[in-house]
């Protein structure tokens, strides 16, 4: 069998975009120098692969015995191609560019003037998509700060808890939101506040751009000797089954195991500009807009909205070369509602979806008006990408693709005992093989959860699905928002998905209702288009349910429906079914 392992800094032959027809060899390289030492990479020649060959080769892939990624991943790039891009920057009229030779050295100098004042163990870093939050990253990987991410829209209680569980020494935000945090602050030994146009910060705060300024002309202290499997990154789960748990990512879980999406799900070589649509405060701005570029070489390109603006990201993916788009459904759904057909993406080659489950009919019409096809991905903040849609896979509108190479992905039962195709069950990581580069270890500070989730030879998600013959995966629903009615096992998602096809409805959440004769049924919250919204409600109602009637399956329809203004949701914009449910069963 051919390899498919190439060390992803060695040569260019992989960036030159060649296909099958004039590459049909696949190369081997042995990796080699520091940053090799104890594992392997996979990186195919190629716009389109062979899973199986790719997945067979990824399975050797082990965490690094040492491994930083500051020195070994940013430093290699600035010293390969110092003067190319590693960030883009645009407000919508004025842009900037950050090379990598740029990036590096502010990192580096942060991070000595973190060192010269004692580095912190662990930094909240609360900013928005501001140049900074890259650097500091990198920065906290060089000198062996833990880095802890947080949305802008956290609130004060929000910020409180998560000092309080991560044990932060030290947080890092903007001026204006020190201002606001002073009082829950106050006991962490180092506070240090980004500030813009000379902004005065408070007594006690330090400034970003002093501690650059007092390290000026000095040597850079060296990178610190890290472990692969020293803790890297602090995430917090999105809280949408309970108060959010500590996720851990190591200098490998996040260095090496994102190989799988870098590569071979968002595609990226090193003359893409990659663009993805998250919040600086959730791990997903970690998979795709700090490791995966960097990992590949490819430069990220940052959009300083300050909330989503579906008109202007069309514009903006018309007016700048953007290669790769990573956008969650939501985004891509607000999207298809102007005419895809007045924009023409001049660059766009490649778009992915992720968050959560996107709807069929959403990846139609943006295919049908784009012409590209929307690749699906599947993980959570506890793992990196667990299952996609790759490149050369047969298109399955509504799947979750296949494993991801180096996860082996099974649906077992309550028993721990592993279904068969098209039975539905748990989903699973299954850990008789060993433990996947990209999965953590356990929830921090907190044995328990991380029992249930570690049970036997596996580790569960939490989430509900099944598998076909050819080994694709489809998502049912989290495995607590199944709804039990009159017999039938109903996935809240084919329900939303069914509605979200009828013109009348922008958003819906689908959970359980009581009912006396069926124990339970489904019931539906809507928010209407505004078109529909003075349409006679009882009438809407009837034509919504027969049109789920007729597009699914007649026992999957709701029963119950009520308008809403909005949904509740995440700070990450994850619709909060369980607040929802709770509100049905009388359980708040």
């Amino acid at each position: 069998m051919a390899r498919l392992l190439m060390h992803y800094l060695q040569g260019s032959a992989w960036m030159s975009g060649r296909g099958l027809a004039s590459a049909p060899r696949s190369v081997f390289v042995e990796p080699r120098g520091t940053i090799t030492q104890g594992y392997r990479t996979c990186i195919a020649l190629n716009s389109h692969y062979d899973y199986d060959e790719v997945r067979s080769e990824f399975q050797t892939l082990k965490p690094a015995e040492h491994f930083n990624f500051a020195k070994d991943i940013v430093g290699s790039w600035a010293k390969k191609k110092p003067g190319h891009p590693a960030l883009h920057f645009t407000n919508g009229h004025d842009s900037i560019m950050m090379t990598y030779h740029d990036l590096y050295q502010q990192a580096q100098a942060l991070a000595t003037a973190l060192i010269d004042q004692g580095p912190p163990r662990c930094a909240l870093v609360i900013l928005p998509k501001v140049p900074e939050w890259w650097i500091i990253n990198v920065a906290g990987s060089w000198c062996g700060t833990m880095i802890s991410p947080g949305t802008t829209l956290l609130t004060l209680s929000d910020i409180a808890y998560r000092l309080s569980k991560c044990g932060a020494d030290c947080i890092i935000c903007d001026a204006d939101m020190a201002t606001a945090l002073d009082s829950v602050t106050c006991s962490l030994p180092l506070r240090i506040a980004v500030t813009r146009n000379n902004q005065e910060i408070r007594h006690n705060w330090v400034s970003y751009h002093h501690l650059l300024e007092s390290v000026k002309g000095k040597p850079v202290k060296p990178c610190i000797v890290s472990r692969g499997d020293d803790i890297a990154q602090l995430f917090f789960t999105s809280g949408t089954t309970g108060m959010p748990k500590i996720v851990p990512h190591t200098q490998s879980s996040y260095g090496l195991g994102l190989l799988t999406a870098a590569r071979y799900w968002l595609d990226l070589k090193e003359d893409d500009l990659i663009w993805n649509i998250s919040d600086t405060g959730w791990a997903k701005a970690a998979w795709s807009s700090l490791y995966a570029p960097f990992m590949c070489g490819a430069t990220g390109f940052i959009h300083q909205m300050s909330r989503f603006d579906p008109e202007e990201t069309l514009r903006s993916l018309c007016e700048y070369p953007v290669t790769v788009l990573c956008a969650p459904p939501t985004a891509y759904r607000a999207m298809i509602q102007f005419n895809l057909s007045q924009y023409r993406f001049q660059s766009l080659r490649h778009c992915v979806s992720a968050g959560e489950p996107l709807n069929p009919e959403a990846i139609e019409i943006w295919t049908r008006n784009t012409g590209l096809h929307i690749y699906e991905g599947y993980g959570q903040s506890e793992t990196t990408l667990l299952s996609g849609m790759f490149k050369g896979m047969d298109s399955r509108l509504g799947s979750m693709g296949k494993a991801a190479p180096g996860y082996t992905l099974k649906v077992i039962d309550d028993k721990q005992r592993e279904l068969a195709p098209h039975q539905e069950g748990y989903l699973a990581v299954s850990l008789k093989d060993g433990h996947p580069v990209g999965l953590f270890k356990g929830y921090l500070f907190s044995e328990e959860r991380t029992d249930e989730a570690f049970v036997g030879d596996y580790y569960l998600t939490g989430d509900k699905a099944y598998y076909d013959d050819d080994g694709y995966f489809w998502f049912i629903g989290r495995a607590d928002d199944v709804i039990l009615s009159g017999g039938y096992r109903i996935g809240p998602f084919e329900v939303e998905s069914s509605l979200l096809e009828h013109p009348a409805v922008t958003e819906s959440a689908v959970v359980s209702s009581p009912d006396s004769q069926r124990g339970e049924v489904v019931k539906a919250f809507i928010v209407l288009a505004s078109d529909y919204e003075n349409h006679d409600p009882k009438s809407l109602v009837a034509v919504l349910q027969e049109h789920v009637k007729k597009s699914s399956a007649p026992y999957k329809y709701p029963r119950k429906i009520e308008f809403v203004k909005s949904l509740p949701k995440t700070v990450s914009g994850k619709i909060r079914r369980v607040e929802l449910r709770d509100q049905e069963w009388g359980r708040k």
